[in-house]
């Protein structure tokens, strides 16, 4: 890591859109496991569309990322709060590609395909494999857990660096 002051503008933009993005989906997955109103139906042809959109945008936020420069993290910061940094960073980059790779998995393997804003339409298996669907349909909803769990854990460090500590962590993402 350098001294930069703060993240680069590509890097700042990807961060909140994607941020307001995986909100927003992660909310949409709670709403639909627990309705069966008749906007469901668009709500899961939004979900699907903007999961695909995620996945892409979540390729290109990692190649700026290996290509970029970040801030270091405050000198006086404690060796296991650098690490848990670390950590949590590319675990929530590995949930921003298992999520939409699960959602899509669980799509083939129950026999439907996908259509991505009616523009795209990637395809499914010609059969149902439901041992499949329900492996990744599971593994999907665990995700969901964990991401979650993560997305508050960073909000609170994030909130922790700038009202408690008073440095420049949350301020590297968001001038």
């Amino acid at each position: 890591m350098t001294n930069r002051a703060r993240f680069t503008l590509s890097m700042r933009l990807l961060h909140w859109a994607m941020a307001l993005l995986i909100i927003a989906m992660l909310a949409a997955g709670l709403v639909m496991v627990r309705s069966l109103e008749p906007w469901q139906y668009e709500l899961l042809w939004l979900h699907k569309s903007f999961g695909i959109a995620a996945a892409l945008l979540v390729l290109v936020r990692l190649l700026i990322r290996w290509r970029s420069t970040v801030p270091a993290l405050p000198s006086d910061l404690p060796y296991w709060q650098r690490r848990a940094a670390k950590a949590s960073h590319w675990l929530l980059y590995t949930l921003m590609v298992l999520m939409p790779l699960s959602g899509l998995l669980m799509q083939y393997f129950a026999a439907r395909p996908v259509s991505v804003f009616d523009v795209v339409r990637l395809p499914a298996a010609l059969t149902v494999d439901i041992e499949r669907f329900s492996l990744f349909r599971e593994l999907h909803g665990w995700v969901a857990g964990v991401f979650i769990g993560l997305v508050i854990l960073h909000i609170a460090a994030a909130l922790y660096h700038h009202y408690y500590r008073r440095d420049n962590v949350l301020r590297s993402m968001w001038k």
